[in-house]
């Protein structure tokens, strides 16, 4: 056949330069396939994304059927295939019968999941075209059912206890694709970065005073005002006396943002962690980090993020005190950013304070924070000065 017919199948090149691996193919080869159906299924060590088909005919070759690509990879070919051009058209779907059973509307990757759950996907809502039951409807029935809030992606289930490489009785568990990628970022931040970290401490009590007086306010908007958000903004803030902490290094010069892109750290319990991004949050309220947080936190953790939700981050949270941790020193999770914060757990403290000219020993609400920085890029000074203004913004919160 003249491969000048053939229709080349490529990895997606906007996956934020990390590698992804294949999960699914949905068709095999020689089946017939329409454009814009989705054709394989990749994972990223921070979201799952389906390859559509670039054009219908017949799936000629899969060049690469399983493990890691590079963005832009070859992964196969969609050859012209009885009569493609008139073909094609002859079998893309007319509109779905609402009332025909759902099974004959499943695409293979659907159906599979389904038999695999043992799911009725007659219970299931659908979300896509024309009321069509897709992947993501599934495994949120299949979470709804399991307990009332979604937990994250099955982890690999161990091998039965046996003796293992160490000689001892063990119990293997496989890597996933999202775990390999976490090992290999972070191992990538402590080989190229100096890392250098900063503690300082923060008494919380003004934006927790700010916060119940507006909880109920964003709470009518259907917005939860967490501790997050004002992190978030008193990074705005602190941004400004030190803006290299908003960075990146490059071997021949700085690039420093003027686009505040926040990344959350998010545990996803034992299957890993993924940054969701705050876009431009100089430009937003807290009533719109708020709302923005609480849309892609959600996302991350019923596994719905969208490459854009992880795309174009330029500094990063890592909220560590929610699982009970004082003190940390986080790696920078997203090369080449040049610094990510830390929060410790919050707690009340007995400081001293000076009140009517006299010391005195008072209870507060008290954390510390830490800045982890690149020391290629930022000295003690800026980091600092960061830390100083960050403190300064919380502890002085407006009254509401």
């Amino acid at each position: 056949m003249d491969t000048m017919t053939l229709t080349e199948i490529l990895s997606p090149i906007a996956q934020e330069g990390t590698t992804a691996a294949i999960r699914t193919w949905f068709k095999q080869v020689g089946e017939m396939v329409r454009e814009g159906e989705p054709l394989v299924e990749l994972e990223t060590d921070k979201v799952a994304m389906e390859v559509a088909a670039p054009a219908s005919g017949r799936l000629s070759a899969i060049l690469i059927a399983q493990g890691d690509v590079e963005p832009g990879a070859l992964l196969g070919h969609i050859e012209p295939g009885e009569g493609s051009a008139a073909a094609a058209p002859a079998e893309r779907p007319r509109p779905p019968d609402v009332h025909a059973e759902p099974e004959l509307r499943l695409s293979p990757a659907v159906r599979k999941l389904v038999s695999e759950s043992g799911i009725d996907p007659s219970s299931v809502p659908g979300t896509g075209k024309g009321g069509r039951i897709t992947r993501d409807d599934v495994v949120q029935a299949l979470e709804q059912r399991a307990q009332p809030t979604a937990p994250p992606p099955p982890a690999p289930k161990p091998l039965p206890a046996a003796q293992g490489p160490s000689g001892l009785r063990s119990s293997i568990l496989p890597h996933s694709p999202m775990r390999r990628r976490i090992a290999e970022h972070m191992a990538h931040s402590v080989a190229v970065a100096p890392h250098v970290t900063a503690v300082f401490e923060a008494d919380l009590s003004a934006i927790i005073a700010h916060r119940a007086a507006k909880k109920a306010e964003f709470a009518a908007q259907d917005v939860n005002l967490t501790f997050t958000a004002y992190f978030v903004q008193a990074c705005v803030e602190a941004m400004k006396v030190a803006p290299t902490v908003n960075s990146r290094w490059h071997e021949e010069h700085l690039e420093v943002f003027s686009s505040m892109n926040i990344g959350i750290g998010t545990a996803l319990g034992d299957h890993g962690l993924i940054v969701p991004v705050i876009h431009e949050a100089q430009s937003l309220s807290l009533l719109g980090i708020a709302q923005r947080l609480q849309e892609v936190t959600q996302r991350a953790r019923t596994n719905k993020l969208a490459p854009e939700d992880v795309r174009g981050g330029t500094f990063t949270i890592s909220n560590h005190g929610v699982s009970g941790s004082l003190v940390a020193t986080p790696i920078i999770i997203n090369q080449p950013q040049s610094a990510i914060l830390g929060i410790g757990k919050l707690e009340k403290r007995v400081v001293v304070r000076e009140v009517g000219g006299s010391d005195a020993m008072l209870i507060r609400p008290m954390c510390y924070v830490s800045l982890t920085i690149d020391h290629r890029v930022i000295d003690g000074a800026q980091t600092n000065a960061w830390l100083t203004r960050f403190v300064e913004v919380l502890e002085n919160w407006p009254a509401p």
